[in-house]
């Protein structure tokens, strides 16, 4: 087992002192944003906001009530039965999207600073936050055409008539997201939803409720009428309240699959659109010829992205027998190399997880690959630090890198969440390189959100990528595409974001048949 640096190890500034140092406008609150404005909460309860690396409470927010859950549909309805926003022409409403990508922007740092002391993202990754909400922003203003463009349809069989397909807007969209990527995974569905000329209530994750308050000012600053967007915090009772709302019109969630699948069951209830981007548990193939120093070079990014909080990530490397001591020896140096410490120190690459609760799951699965005999190459164990950091009270697990794997171990085969690699083993004596075994192993699994190929050849690589059973998958690399699908399939969701494709599911759909001319 190797001891993984932490970032305490240069000498570099105190938790406490940069913390100290901040200002960021948005701590304790006691408001939501509702009918274009922050209204006083209509619930007495409080929801304190935690930093996870130092378990300290820094904020608060109101846990919101029935009534302003009431308050926030009834807006959201207004704005769409009887508000301007609807009837603004695609490329009216794509203007205000680039307005709000450009507020965005305004308010990178104080949103970068914030995002990571509420969930513990790394600096150097939240600093990106807003950068690529602004990109999704922009690139949904580029569907306007899209949206204006006629759709006349002949019958097939039956000439001198057609139909005219309209695309409108589904109507009020409840919003309701994760605490790993709190602005992006809002912003996916927000930034089509407008486009559409919906109308929509956000409700954040409860570790994370302060962030996306920026988000709501950008709207704000666009100049978006009021009711389009409102915000309203609070606890899990209040996303059930959403979801089950009268004046809802559709509902689109990220989160875990056993959420997912009670969002799912009371939408089939009520007959009532979703879309569900869920959990994953994906696989990297290691194809016998893959060049592992380039493939050391994207291993945090694809597998261990947000110290292991992200969704599509492939957790699971499948390396063939032939090379296997070679994969896990590179996966050891890489991922032992890769200090751990401070989010908010840029050199730190491997934060806390997000929450007590969330260190303690991830705990649970350490010690169950250990107890089922998984070899702990690097980490294993909760990470320590001193009490001149600062950190000592955080949730941090130190980066685990498994081997010896098997297909049947609980981390072989249940998401995890944290910072916990595992590698399994494929026989390439095979006849075809073992391909037959590794895809089964890959496709073993009750999700299918990501993956990747390693391989230094392309076609090969892609016949393979053609195989495994997922929504999305990588060659070499992986990354989210703002115009290609992204969706699950089986345990990790209903439905796609980004593309054309995303936008279509903020979009009801009328045919109205005439005679030709």
């Amino acid at each position: 087992m190797t001891t993984v640096p932490t970032a305490q190890d240069a000498p570099t500034q105190d938790a406490r002192a940069r913390r100290a140092a901040l200002d960021l406008p948005y701590t304790r609150v006691d408001d939501m944003f509702i009918d274009g404005a922050y209204v006083p909460a209509r619930g007495t309860g409080r929801n304190p906001v935690t930093d996870p690396a130092t378990g300290e409470v820094w904020g608060e927010v109101p846990d919101g009530s029935a009534e302003d859950v009431d308050a926030a549909v009834a807006a959201a309805r207004r704005a769409f039965d009887a508000g301007p926003w609807p009837r603004l022409s695609p490329s009216e409403r794509a203007a205000y999207l680039t307005r709000i990508a450009d507020e965005i922007e305004a308010r990178a740092e104080t949103l970068a600073l914030t995002n990571t002391r509420e969930n513990g993202s790394p600096i150097t990754e939240t600093r990106g936050a807003a950068a690529n909400a602004a990109g999704i922003f922009r690139y949904f203003a580029t569907l306007a055409e899209y949206l204006e463009r006629e759709d006349v349809r002949p019958f097939p069989f039956a000439p001198g008539q057609e139909s005219v397909v309209r695309r409108e807007p589904v109507g009020v969209c409840a919003l309701i997201a994760p605490w790993n990527f709190p602005i992006n995974l809002v912003v996916i569905k927000l930034a089509p939803a407008l486009l559409a000329g919906c109308t929509v209530v956000i409700k954040p994750a409860s570790p994370t409720p302060l962030s996306i308050r920026f988000i709501v000012d950008a709207v704000a600053a666009a100049g978006v009428p009021a009711g389009v967007v409102n915000l309203v915090t609070g606890s899990g009772r209040m996303g059930d309240l959403l979801v089950k709302h009268p004046g809802v019109d559709k509902v689109a969630f990220t989160g875990s699959t056993p959420v997912g699948r009670r969002i799912a069951a009371a939408c089939g209830e009520l007959l009532r659109p979703v879309t569900l981007e869920l959990g994953g548990k994906s696989s990297a193939i290691v194809l016998p010829d893959a060049d592992l120093d380039a493939m050391a070079k994207v291993l945090i990014r694809s597998s261990m992205r947000n110290t292991g909080q992200t969704c599509y990530i492939s957790t699971r490397i499948l390396a063939p027998a032939s090379r296997y001591e070679e994969v896990v020896e590179m996966a050891r140096s890489v991922i032992a190399a890769a200090p751990q410490g401070d989010p908010l120190d840029p050199a730190t690459v491997f934060g806390p997880s997000a929450t007590k609760s969330q260190f303690e799951t991830v705990m649970g699965y350490v010690e169950s690959g250990l107890e089922e005999g998984a070899r702990a190459t690097a980490g294993g164990r909760a990470a320590s630090f001193a009490p001149e950091t600062g950190l000592e009270g955080g949730f941090f697990v130190e980066p685990t890198v498994f081997a010896d794997v098997t297909p049947s171990m609980r981390v072989s085969r249940e998401e995890i969440f944290g910072p916990v690699l595992t590698i399994l083993k494929y026989d390439d004596s095979a006849p075809g390189g073992g391909v037959d075994e590794a895809v089964a192993l890959a496709n073993n699994t009750e999700f299918g959100l990501g993956g990747l190929v390693f391989s230094s050849d392309p076609e090969a690589a892609l016949a393979v990528a053609d195989r495994v059973d997922t929504g999305s998958i990588g060659i070499n690399f992986f990354a989210s595409n703002h115009s290609a699908p992204f969706g699950g399939r089986h345990d990790s969701g209903l439905g796609t974001e980004y593309g054309v494709e995303g936008l279509s599911a903020y979009l009801t759909y009328k045919s109205i048949h005439r005679k030709a001319g």
